[in-house]
């Protein structure tokens, strides 16, 4: 009893003062926090494009085809509405969103990786010695395993 309260006293004198510390260290790192600020930016974005689309978009699709506004569009079954309108505002805004991820994003990134990625090493051309059958380089002209002249 006497020692588990010294290892205790020792863990907090040393600094480390068990699960809240390692949560807090968990809270601290640096992809966890850009994480987090990256999840926060793209609800934000998530909203300005909604209203894009809602407050934008819709009604100049609406305009061309001679409905007022989407959001309003439904129909109804035994007394439930089906609000298919506000649904199609819903896919516009997705496809919106995936296209600017798409072309702001992974269409860069993928260029910057082919920009900067290794070229392959091309595998050196390999033949057979006639003696042990071992294989090595063609241009040898002693063999690494048996030494016979090629």
């Amino acid at each position: 009893m006497r020692e588990a309260l010294q290892v205790r006293q020792a863990a907090r004198v040393k600094g480390d003062g068990g699960t809240g510390s390692g949560f807090k260290t968990f809270l601290l790192r640096g992809n966890l926090v850009d994480m987090a600020v990256g999840i926060v930016i793209g609800i934000a974005f998530g909203a300005v494009v909604t209203a894009f689309v809602k407050d934008l978009i819709t009604p100049i699709i609406a305009a061309l085809f001679g409905k007022p506004d989407f959001s309003g569009l439904f129909f109804t079954v035994n007394h439930s509405k089906f609000l298919y309108g506000d649904f199609f505002n819903v896919i516009v805004a997705f496809i919106i969103i995936a296209a600017v991820l798409y072309f702001l994003v992974v269409a860069p990134y993928a260029r910057f990786k082919a920009r900067y990625e290794p070229a392959p090493v091309p595998e050196p051309e390999m033949m057979q010695c006639p003696r042990c059958l071992s294989n090595i380089p063609a241009h040898a002209t002693r063999c690494a395993f048996c030494t016979a002249d090629l």
